[in-house]
């Protein structure tokens, strides 16, 4: 068994018997969760805002939900033939269209698109080969998106769209650079792989070096830059965001000891990576730019907020979340026990 799927697996353990930590937010901060009663006890870590009022996320035992109103109430619109996977990934246009993505070796790494809020669903790809194991996903825009795969015969595997997730090929490899030993991508919150501004970016841990991977031409050549966050078999950068093509954060750590990354948060005004002056200091599994110089992280000991473009953050609850992502000036976050969240002033 591979370091991946033990991992994976591993992951799933935590979630079947974690109790999450109630929310306890700081007095005078500049976000605060409210949280919304979804009525499932599934772990969401995909999740896609679009609006305030929309949003879709999804996550174990095939679950996915949909919410119209601002999360006041949820249906459940998962695939039927879903029930046994775990999705790790969502991405939304609107209401009615949505791109959702489950993990695993083989054929349990596939892609289901929906076009009429969730009624109905097509399975868009499966994959076939034993060795892949699709991570994470992103659009460039509503016709062109990717999805990541571990490293096949040493290189990561890149999946592309040119129809908004109706029809998926496996990118030629000739562009990407080779892989570390035992490197590898985090199926932890849909944003291992995520673009802005016509550029994708993807982050990795495993091997000796957290690495960044950026392209600008739609996946099919990639620039890598090592960071200086640690790196390991269960460590390295479990999220990224991107406000522009430039401006990137990172935020990771090791999640076997959650409590513990004091070099786990990094950003980017370009090629270089440098180590946040003041990190979140534990694990921490997404992030959001919420403003052109504050964002959010959240992992399953709580959630951080920077002013600073990433330099120092500042922690404001204690509650366990999974995913962040932010738009149009609302933040939610989503996690284990069904727990999803917006953020309120």
């Amino acid at each position: 068994m591979t370091i991946k799927r033990r991992l994976s697996i591993a992951l799933l353990a935590v979630a079947a018997i974690a109790v999450p930590a109630p929310a306890v937010a700081t007095p005078g901060t500049p976000h605060a969760w409210q949280l919304s009663e979804t009525g499932s006890t599934a772990r969401f870590r995909g999740l896609a805002p679009v609006s305030a009022s929309v949003a879709w996320v999804a996550g174990s035992a095939g679950t996915v939900l949909r919410t119209v109103d601002g999360g006041r109430s949820w249906s459940s619109v998962g695939p039927a033939d879903a029930a046994a996977l775990q999705f790790r990934d969502i991405e939304a246009f609107d209401a009615r269209h949505a791109v959702a993505l489950t993990i695993g070796s083989g054929t349990d790494s596939r892609i289901y698109t929906t076009s009429d809020g969730g009624r109905s669903w097509t399975r868009t790809f499966q994959n076939e080969d034993p060795a892949a194991f699709y991570d994470c996903m992103t659009f460039l825009d509503r016709r062109h998106g990717l999805a990541l795969s571990d490293p096949v015969d040493g290189k990561f595997r890149v999946l592309a769209t040119r129809d908004g997730g109706r029809s998926w090929s496996v990118l030629p490899d000739v562009g990407m650079p080779a892989a570390l030993d035992g490197e590898f991508a985090f199926a932890a919150s849909g944003t291992c792989l995520v673009s802005s501004g016509g550029r994708a970016h993807f982050a990795t841990g495993g091997g000796a070096t957290a690495r960044v991977f950026s392209s600008g031409d739609f996946g099919r050549s990639w620039r890598v830059t090592g960071t200086p966050v640690p790196s390991g078999p269960s460590a390295g950068i479990y999220s990224l965001a991107f406000r522009d093509p430039w401006h990137g954060l990172a935020v990771g750590g090791d999640y076997t000891v959650p409590d513990a990354a004091p070099s786990g948060a990094a950003r980017t005004r370009g090629r270089d990576w440098l180590v946040a002056a003041t990190p979140p200091g534990e694990y921490r599994s997404g992030v959001a730019w919420s403003g052109p110089r504050t964002a959010i992280a959240v992992g399953p000991t709580g959630s951080d907020y920077t002013r600073d473009g990433g330099v120092t953050w500042r922690r404001f609850d204690t509650g366990s979340f999974d995913a962040v992502a932010c738009v149009r000036h609302a933040c939610w976050a989503s996690g284990e026990q069904g727990r999803v969240a917006r953020t309120r002033s």
